[in-house]
């Protein structure tokens, strides 16, 4: 990508959420002509500004307003209702669905044979631009229109494409919902720091800034996880003994695999409702 790149061509989000708005974000970060959010909730009116109008239903968008891209960011279980009414761009845009378990055939069969359709799966770190997504690409997508989405999913972080599209439920399970299991851990650190006695503000604080600093090194190692981890595991040590307790087949291995499973199911699910 050059240094500067021409602004974003106009973009239609359906929903204003968390996700749509941090993507949001990171396109007025990269550049963008005009977009607008249709999204009734009265949050969305933060949105609006510096080439964004907020709009509360399909209906009310301008005659002449033609998107080259429209981004499906709506929860699985209103897109029956949302998203027969954007049929009318299917000749003109590609179509980016970041629902779980809506499938590129649900989506077709909705917006007709042959539309652009793009299926992503971001996550939340998308937020601060840390984001990464997995996408596949339906039949009816271009070479420019895939260039269009590329960009708007690369301006939240990473991205990578995969031809197999039943891998995406996996990955709503895995970097989908990941960040909750991180933010899990690091309250269930802190209740832990709390039971052994530590006061209650610093624990927060400490397993917070314990994960933050993990990750980072993380970030900044070429090592995998498994050598920093025994880098920490010092033989007959502190951390030894709790990775004992950890990593029991029925403790984190059973459970960080039967969690997956079920988020996996749960995907799965949603395309059949």
């Amino acid at each position: 990508m050059s240094p500067n790149p021409p602004p974003l061509p106009p973009l239609l989000l359906i929903g204003g959420g968390k996700m749509g708005a941090a993507m949001l974000a990171g396109w007025r970060e990269r550049g963008i002509s005009r977009v607008v959010v249709v999204d009734p909730g009265p949050d969305a009116a933060s949105l609006a500004g510096h080439g964004v109008d907020i709009i509360a239903a399909i209906t009310d968008l301008a005659a002449d307003f033609t998107p080259q891209a429209v981004i499906l960011a709506v929860k699985p279980q209103v897109a029956p209702e949302a998203i027969p009414a954007l049929a009318k761009f299917a000749g003109t845009a590609v179509f980016v669905s970041i629902m779980a378990g809506r499938t590129l055939g649900w989506l077709a069969g909705l917006l007709g044979p042959g539309t652009a359709i793009i299926r992503a799966m971001p996550n939340t770190p998308a937020a601060i631009r840390q984001g990464i997504t997995i996408a596949c690409a339906g039949p009816g997508v271009a070479q420019d229109q895939h260039e269009l989405a590329e960009s708007l999913l690369t301006a939240v972080g990473q991205i990578e494409f995969v031809t197999d599209e039943t891998l995406l439920d996996v990955v709503t399970a895995v970097s989908g919902g990941g960040p909750a299991y991180v933010f899990l851990l690091t309250e269930l650190l802190a209740d832990a720091a709390i039971e052994q006695g530590i006061p209650p503000d610093l624990a927060r604080r400490l397993a917070r800034q314990t994960v933050i600093g993990s990750a980072a090194l993380l970030a900044a190692s070429a090592e995998p996880p498994s050598a920093l981890r025994r880098a920490v595991t010092s033989p007959k040590g502190t951390t030894e003994r709790a990775l004992a307790v950890l990593m029991a087949k029925q403790a984190w291995p059973e459970a960080i695999s039967n969690a997956i499973a079920a988020a996996t199911e749960r995907s799965r699910e949603l395309a059949r409702e």
